[in-house]
């Protein structure tokens, strides 16, 4: 696994959506460190794709999380794993080798997304406090498994500073006044 850099690396961002946000455990806390994480990941001109489960059912992604999408692509899906064609050509036209994941919910759509995504040879990288599940239990179960994946579970300040690798970087200061 090669160490996450901006060039190397790119976030997905799994079904954050209006309708099963509010059955969401920590839903909010979830949503704003998620913000967090976009914001850091724009200052280090990472990209970004996200997907929607059967948003006829469960909505879009929800506000707070949207307006950070920019132009990101969003994609549909009924699949549980978002690592369907679309994400899959997403990451290969970027040469990307390294994946930072975000999302709901942890122990089905996560979990299952983290697990394609090393049988593919990603590197999956999961900040704890940028997923939920209905359940606090499944959310655990969920990161323990990823763990068990060879997914590196992580946080957001983590996940930032090993991007940036420096402080003599551009967006230092930036993604710095974002950790408080």
């Amino acid at each position: 696994m090669t160490s996450p850099r901006p060039d190397n690396t790119a976030c997905i961002v799994v079904d954050i959506q209006e309708r099963l946000n509010p059955a969401l455990h920590q839903a909010e806390e979830m949503v704003e460190n998620s913000r967090t994480l976009l914001q850091g990941l724009q200052a280090l001109d990472v990209p970004v794709a996200a997907t929607e489960q059967y948003p006829k059912g469960l909505g879009h992604t929800v506000a707070d999380v949207g307006s950070l999408l920019g132009g990101a692509p969003v994609f549909e899906k009924t699949r549980f794993s978002a690592l369907i064609p679309e994400v899959q050509q997403f990451l290969q036209s970027r040469n990307i080798e390294n994946v930072v994941l975000v999302g709901a919910e942890a122990h089905v759509c996560m979990l299952q997304t983290v697990l394609d995504l090393r049988a593919a040879g990603l590197g999956v990288y999961v900040p704890f406090e940028c997923t939920a599940s209905r359940a606090p239990a499944n959310k655990a179960n969920a990161l323990e498994q990823m763990r068990a994946a060879g997914a590196v579970v992580s946080n957001v300040e983590s996940v930032l500073f090993q991007l940036l690798g420096d402080a003599k970087h551009p967006a230092f200061k930036t993604v710095s006044k974002l950790i408080q």
